[in-house]
């Protein structure tokens, strides 16, 4: 039977929106990503489903000794249990119209050999097809609970007296350690670039090596957004002795939550040297892999491990999804920024799921929102948005700073603040008028300063809203972080037919203007260096212009590339391959009307 009950998976979308979805979708055999940084939020929830499930509840209280972690493992262990029970009762369902067990085999794509066995099944007669109908029960399998890291998130945290705690209790150790100690059978997805102290703090636990049967409790699943990002991660964790068990390809731009972009380089052409370096990429680490496992003693348990491919960011069609996985090789396509508008699946309040479905594409955009000082995908309207503008014009900017997990600027003190932070936003603002500037370009400034969102509390409290649980006071507000793609979904759907989208039985998207999600990925990298140029004050150095004469050329030998691609394939694309080298041809026009070397400095 084919490994992959589906082919494709539900990302992680924000601290809250998949903070529970493996209760509500793995049963169906669905994948789906749980975020494990917010362990204020992660308790609640815990606490939200043992109640709702008649199981007891004992607190973790704050100021328990490694409560981060313990709070973790906890309810990675209360969604082990809460799935394991769906799952076994969804078995015990007769194939009935409408029950779950029906629904699992429904939903499955056509090409599954699982899908072929139930329609053989429904054709059999009666003595038969009992017998087939408890083979094909045997055959099911649950969809796995990913739990995702984003490295970044990793600061220093402190004791009662006011000291810094060891690295270990920084926020991603914690969380990573709280997943160690979890009783999951399954994959840490880390995001956001290398983190040297959190990947060899993996090495500190058996449970990301292989036991002796060559069995891998921990798998490790690195989200990369080119080649040369899997390759140096990839090296730095097999010279720990830890195998990557899945490269996760995110378009830099056309995808949900932070905006990481590349130097240019378009989804298509990575996926494209990943396809012909797989073997390279595997050969050079497991060389590497099985010298450390002999260098620790480990050499009874080197097998041949394998590597999994899968995609994100932009997809939107059955056609593309199917592109992906048939031109590409790839296991799996993740769908995020869609199932936002799927109650069944994800956690959204009903005022924002409407905002997301009546927004059109002008609503979508890259913000300067985030305290990370990474561009942050978001939309207009949000309740979020609107609580912070109410806060800035009573004369009170920014947030009070609750969770702490977006640390980062040292300007006005030793130990670092949250941009997001009205604490900063006041020292930020006097400082500001200090400096005797223009109406215009303070007001630039001012815009800058307190643009900065809570997203520790925003991107959590839809699914406080949803689950009538208790909210904070004065930050009620909800931050969201769709992609671009989801301005083209109109309509709040099942899960059911949201997965028959994906599987080409239907289609939900009801404009016919939608572009490809190459051609959208590449009008938003146009976009950005336009921006990205705009907003310098001076001119270009040396070493400016030639990135961005760089970061052209790619965007260029991009388009190139695609002009090749779909100059030579029509399946499955058919008519619609004319419009893509047309859609190639404008976009192409608008890049190179961009004169970079205008922006050069002169060294007169």
């Amino acid at each position: 039977m084919d490994e992959r009950i589906h082919t494709f998976h539900i990302p992680v979308m924000g601290t809250g929106y998949t903070i529970d979805t493996p209760i509500k979708v793995a049963h169906f055999g669905i994948n789906s990503v749980v975020s494990i940084i917010d362990h204020r939020l992660i308790e609640q929830m815990r606490e939200y489903h043992c109640k709702k499930n008649k199981l007891s509840f004992i607190p973790i209280p704050e100021d328990e000794y490694d409560c981060r972690a313990k709070r973790i493992t906890a309810y990675l262990n209360l969604l082990n249990e809460l799935v394991g029970k769906n799952f076994e009762k969804l078995k015990n369902n007769k194939f009935e119209p409408e029950s779950g067990l029906t629904k699992y085999f429904e939903m499955l794509p056509d090409s599954s050999v699982l899908k072929n066995e139930y329609l053989e099944m429904l054709e059999s007669g009666k003595d038969v097809m009992i017998e087939k109908q408890g083979l094909l029960k045997e055959k099911i399998l649950p969809g796995e609970i990913h739990v995702n890291i984003m490295t970044k998130i990793d600061r220093t945290n402190y004791s009662e007296l006011n000291e810094p705690l060891p690295v270990e209790f920084n926020d991603a150790h914690a969380a990573l350690r709280g997943f160690a100690n979890s009783g999951l059978d399954s994959s840490l997805v880390l995001s956001a670039g290398l983190n040297p102290r959190l990947f060899g703090y993996m090495a500190s636990f058996d449970s990301f090596f292989p036991d002796s049967n060559g069995v891998l409790k921990k798998k490790i699943i690195l989200k990369v957004s080119d080649y040369r990002s899997a390759i140096i991660q990839g090296k730095f964790l097999a010279k720990k002795g830890l195998w990557v068990s899945e490269f996760r390809i995110e378009s830099g731009l056309n995808c949900g939550g932070h905006a990481f972009a590349t130097d240019g380089y378009l989804l298509g052409p990575i996926l494209n040297e990943f396809n012909e370096n797989k073997n390279l990429l595997f050969n050079t680490l497991f060389e590497i892999y099985s010298q450390s496992l002999k260098n620790t003693n480990r050499e009874f348990q080197i097998i041949s491990p394998t590597i999994k491919y899968s995609v994100q960011g932009g997809v939107g069609t059955h056609a593309e999804h199917k592109f992906l996985l048939d031109f590409y090789n790839v296991d799996s396509v993740g769908w995020g920024s869609p199932f936002l508008l799927v109650p069944e699946a994800v956690n959204i309040d009903r005022d924002t799921m409407d905002l997301i479905a009546r927004t059109d594409e002008s609503g979508f955009y890259i913000s300067n929102n985030s305290p990370m000082g990474v561009p942050f995908n978001t939309i207009k309207g949000t309740s979020g948005q609107l609580e912070k503008q109410n806060r800035i014009d009573s004369g009170k900017p920014g947030a009070s700073c609750i969770k702490k997990h977006l640390f980062y600027n040292t300007d006005f003190s030793e130990r670092p603040i949250c941009t997001a932070s009205r604490q900063y936003q006041k020292l930020k603002i006097e400082e500001l008028g200090h400096k005797n500037l223009d109406e215009i370009e303070h007001k630039k400034l001012f815009d800058a300063i307190v643009a900065k969102e809570c997203l520790c509390i925003g991107l959590g409290n839809s699914t406080l809203l949803k689950n009538n649980m208790e909210m904070y006071r004065e930050l009620s507000g909800v931050t969201i972080c769709p992609g671009p793609n989801v301005a083209y979904f109109s309509e709040i759907v099942t899960l059911k037919e949201m997965v028959d989208h994906i599987y080409g039985k239907s289609n939900i998207i009801k404009r016919k203007d939608r572009p490809h999600m190459f051609l959208q990925e590449l009008k938003l990298y146009i976009n950005f260096l336009k921006d990205k140029l705009e907003n310098f004050t001076e001119q270009l150095t040396e070493t400016q212009l030639k990135y961005y004469e760089t970061f052209q050329t790619n965007l260029n030998n991009g388009i190139n590339y695609y002009r090749e691609l779909f100059s030579n394939i029509i399946y499955p694309f058919e008519e619609a391959t004319l419009a893509i080298l047309i859609g190639l041809e404008i976009l192409e026009k608008e890049l190179n009307s961009i004169k970079i070397a205008e922006f050069q400095s002169c060294d007169c």
